[in-house]
This record gives structure tokens, C-alpha cells and sequence, in this order.
């Protein structure tokens, strides 16, 4: 079965590829002239967003320098006891919601903590993989099209990381767990 899926994976991009070229052809569009239009308009959302991109790294950055992640850890260890729940995952489920970045070097401190085959390392994994950056998104992706009433989204989102969350833990906890 791994065999089969690696075999698929190499073909999977040039298969979308190939299907998005033989519809333009079929439906005579400038294939090419609109990857272009496209690519510019990616250019001039880019340049949009740097603000955004900068406060969600400030935040991010304030949040893990404040002291604010160790109090919280502090706090939440009895919690995470009781649940089996390594408390160095603790810092990753903070982050994973304002940047991926972030996560992923809290990602690294975590591996070069505990190592590869722990069970915070493998846990750690699959929130990474389980969640969004919500707030780096509705920052970034709300304010290049300039949205300024996105509560209800963010809310979405939030309930959204707490379930992919959640789900990370117990099915972590039904693999790795001795």
C-alpha cells in the first residue's frame, strides 16, 4: 500500500498540471497570460500584507519572551498530567494558532528535547500537522482583501484548533501511548 501511494504521490502534480493546461486549451483560454496576471497580483498582495505579517511576528514573539508561555505551562500541569500529556507540548499548542514559524522552531526545541521517538516529539507532530495558524491567516489573508469585521471567522477557527487539537492528543494517545 505504501508503495502504491509513493508511486501516486510523483504523478499527482503533473496530473493537475497536465489537466489544468488541457482545459485551457479546450476552453481557449491564455493559459499563460493569466499565470502571469496571476503572479502579479501575488506581488502586490505580498507587498499588501507585510504589515500583517509583521505584527503577527511581533505578537509572537512578545507572547514567547514575555514569560507569558511558562506561566501558562505552570498553570496547566496538573491538567496535563491527568490527561498524559507531555507539558513541552504545552508551548506548541499556544503557538500553533499565531504562527507556523514559530511552531516549527518550538518543533525543533521540542526534538532536541526529548528526541525523535518520544512521545512529546510524536504528539508535538501531529498538532503541528493538525491545526491552522488561524490568527496569522485572518491577520494576513483578511487584511490583503481589507475585512475588517472577521470575528465570526476567527471564532470558526478557533473551535476548528481546539478540535484539531483535541483529536491530536487522543489519537496520539491511542498510537504512542505505552
Amino acid at each position: 500500500m505504501i508503495k502504491v501511494l509513493n508511486s501516486l504521490s510523483l504523478y499527482i502534480l503533473p496530473l493537475i498540471i497536465g489537466i489544468i493546461l488541457i482545459h485551457a486549451i479546450i476552453k481557449k483560454t491564455p493559459s499563460y497570460e493569466c499565470f502571469i496576471e496571476g503572479a502579479s497580483e501575488g506581488f502586490s498582495i505580498a507587498v499588501k500584507i507585510i504589515p500583517y505579517l509583521v505584527a503577527i511576528m511581533v505578537c509572537t514573539a512578545v507572547f514567547r519572551a514575555s514569560g507569558a508561555i511558562d506561566i501558562l505551562e505552570n498553570m496547566l500541569k496538573p491538567i496535563f498530567d491527568f490527561f498524559k500529556v507531555p507539558i513541552e507540548t504545552a508551548i506548541i499548542m499556544f503557538t500553533r494558532s499565531l504562527s507556523g514559524s514559530a511552531t516549527l522552531g518550538v518543533l525543533a526545541d521540542i526534538i532536541n528535547q526529548t528526541g525523535v521517538n518520544s512521545y512529546a516529539t510524536k504528539l508535538a507532530a501531529v498538532i503541528t500537522g493538525s491545526s491552522e495558524t488561524t490568527f496569522y491567516v485572518a491577520s494576513v489573508y483578511f487584511g490583503a482583501v481589507k475585512i475588517r469585521k472577521f470575528r465570526h471567522a476567527l471564532l470558526a477557527g478557533i473551535l476548528a484548533d481546539i478540535v484539531g487539537l483535541v483529536a491530536a492528543v487522543l489519537i496520539c494517545a491511542i498510537f504512542f501511548l505505552d
